[in-house]
């Protein structure tokens, strides 16, 4: 498997030589197999671990099992903790959806900080395959047929050609240790009842199953960069950007065929669950509405117009010096600490002694500028966020912190360099996002 391993990183994956890259590592047989591989191909790499601290002492001897590894293999190690269950609880998640949002919440900070080029993930074949199953389940669409993508921005899965059982034949010859993790034996939980019922017994029916899944798998993504590039010329010829958002044009929309379709594929990132009622609007008086949780879609005469939903959390919101803590519009945390430490996505460190109070949080706005740290030279926002790939419902959610006028941070993606701690910097406040 090493020999094949290496192989598959030079072919699909040359570009991570001589990056910054990092494994995120759980302990458990596929991460650490992942992790002893890039190991033994040269790689110096640095080990993620997410302490979601679900199984208390289980789940800090997790930690303490990574921080071992990565020290016998003279790795970098960083673990970030959550509090997953009211994070679950406060945003109406199960558990294991809570966790998955927190893991590439910090996963993405780290990237847009620059802290690391690329994050490797330990998905392989049978993980393909269950999330398939599932997904089929849910009654999801195409995406979620395609399968867990080998590479998605600076997220990267070498593993993807590598089945569970290559994976363990691997680590014992290898004589590798790793943890268990007690809750992956419950099956009350989908996907343990299907790795552990349902597969098995399909396999034994046709032992070539992730063969043949692995060459269905590769037709669903062909057919959606087809879908995907036909969109493109779509969303060209019957949107158009606006000041408050965005206009369909209906007549355009009405001469391609499958509408509902396109009005799906258009619209479903905004939310809209209703699409026989978003349908109807094409035929509907001007003024009839169609809303999801974050925006509304209006019929105007010859176009239907999509914007955001106004609400009280747009308005601006002044923080004295005084203030430790904020909980609306989100969550900030403020500090006065003697020295920084190394920053992730939801921190920074800012030269306190250069701020003006009150400061001021709101939603960032067209027309903003700031410096972004580590560069030379001012930029704008809406620049920033074009280089930084962001989505239009990433944007919309982004809050800027302002001192003066000026921006101090553009909250969890980029400190700006003006407010950055220096030598001469005599009070560094710590500022937290708290998720």
């Amino acid at each position: 498997m090493k020999t094949e391993f290496q192989q598959h990183l030079t072919t699909r994956f040359p570009f991570i030589e001589n990056k910054k890259v990092a494994v995120a590592c759980s302990g458990g047989l596929d991460s650490v197999v992942l992790a002893f591989l890039l190991y033994s191909a040269g790689y110096k790499i640095t080990l993620l671990h997410c302490n979601f601290t679900l199984r208390g002492d289980e789940s800090d001897e997790d930690a303490r099992f990574v921080s071992k590894l990565a020290k016998k293999w003279s790795m970098g190690m960083a673990v970030e903790s959550f509090d997953t269950r009211q994070y679950a609880t406060d945003h109406k998640l199960s558990v294991q959806m809570a966790a998955r949002d927190l893991r590439y919440a910090w996963f993405h900070g780290l990237l847009r900080n620059h802290t690391f080029d690329y994050i490797l993930t330990a998905h392989h074949a049978d993980d393909a395959l269950e999330t398939f199953l599932i997904n089929t389940a849910r009654g999801t669409g195409l995406r979620g047929l395609s399968g867990i993508p080998e590479q998605n921005d600076q997220i990267l899965r070498p593993l993807l050609p590598f089945s569970r059982a290559d994976i363990l034949q691997f680590a014992k010859e290898q004589v590798l240790y790793w943890r268990e993790d007690s809750s992956n034996a419950e099956t009350k939980y989908l996907r343990n009842a299907l790795r552990h019922n349902v597969i098995p017994a399909w396999k034994d029916q046709q032992p070539q199953l992730l063969d043949t899944f692995s060459t269905t798998q590769q037709r669903l993504r062909d057919a959606e960069a087809l879908i995907e590039d036909y969109m493109s010329l779509v969303y060209n010829l019957v949107i158009t950007e606006i000041e408050s958002g965005y206009a369909l044009n209906i007549q355009k929309l009405q001469e391609l065929p499958n509408t509902k379709v396109l009005l799906y594929e258009l619209l479903h990132p905004f939310g809209f669950t209703a699409w026989d009622d978003i349908a109807g609007l094409l035929e509907a008086q001007s003024g009839k509405q169609v809303f999801s949780a974050t925006h509304r879609l209006l019929k105007d005469r010859t176009q239907l117009l999509l914007t955001e939903i106004p609400s009280e959390a747009n308005e601006e919101k002044l923080i004295p010096a005084s203030v430790e803590n904020i909980t609306t519009p989100i969550s900030l945390r403020f500090e006065t600490v003697a020295s920084f430490e190394v920053t992730n996505a939801h921190t920074v460190f800012v030269d306190k002694t250069s701020l003006q109070f009150p400061l001021v949080l709101r939603k960032w706005k067209d027309g903003d500028v700031f410096y972004p740290f580590g560069m030379q030279g001012k930029k704008k926002l809406s620049k920033f966020f074009k280089d930084e790939k962001l989505s239009l419902a990433e944007k919309e959610k982004t809050w800027v912190l302002c001192s003066d006028e000026k921006i101090v941070w553009v909250v969890s993606q980029r400190l700006d360099e003006r407010f950055k701690v220096t030598r001469e910097t005599k009070e560094i406040l710590k500022i937290t996002r708290v998720l």
